[in-house]
């Protein structure tokens, strides 16, 4: 298998945590979507990261998508099979990947030219991503999303380093302590550990 994915994407950072957990060897070609020379469309037709290519040179894409294949090729599961436990990781699942697209979002627009540039877009996705994260705040019970570590506390971690490693000047993660603290608990796990951002 090869995962072609950027090193800073949450998106791909999520599969990269989930393939580390499992144990499962994967090829990671790095490439940034927006290159003009980018082979990521010859993969993907929608040019988004991340895209895992099987052994049968079949393509996925969507990094649920990915995860959900992933996570039945090894165990243990990260995803439950089915039932409450299932929908609360995919409920995390989705909080998390939904702050990942108001913060990619908000990273983008402030990429543009200034006379282009949306200041009101800018604060109305910084207003998802607090609002996620204050979400995330009310949820979170423990030490882990769900009662023990899955897919949810996977997506969340990615999350979380991705709004520091991006938007940390509008979004300080010491406002909500209760993260500031599972991020650094979290930070001790091999697989995240070993998977971290470039700064």
């Amino acid at each position: 298998m090869k995962l072609i994915t950027s090193l800073t994407t949450p998106f791909g950072r999520k599969i990269r945590i989930l393939l580390a957990e499992k144990g499962l060897p994967c090829e990671i070609m790095e490439a940034v979507p927006w290159d003009a020379d980018s082979p990521v469309p010859d993969f993907n037709p929608l040019g988004k990261v991340p895209v895992l290519v099987r052994d049968d040179g079949s393509t996925l894409f969507d990094s649920r998508v990915i995860a959900g294949y992933l996570d039945g090729l090894a165990g243990p599961a990260l995803i439950p099979a089915g039932g409450e436990a299932r929908i609360q990781v995919l409920r995390w699942e989705a909080l998390a990947d939904g702050i990942n697209d108001a913060s990619v979002a908000v990273f983008l627009e402030r990429k543009r030219q200034a006379a282009q540039r949306s200041d009101a877009w800018i604060e109305r996705q910084l207003g998802k991503v607090r609002a996620g994260l204050e979400e995330a705040t009310r949820q979170l019970q423990g030490d882990y999303c769900c009662g023990e570590f899955s897919m949810a506390d996977i997506a969340l971690i990615a999350c979380l380093d991705y709004v520091q490693l991006r938007i940390k000047d509008a979004v300080a993660l010491e406002h909500w302590p209760v993260l500031a603290s599972y991020r650094q608990r979290l930070h001790g796990r091999e697989s995240v550990a070993s998977t971290a951002p470039p700064a």
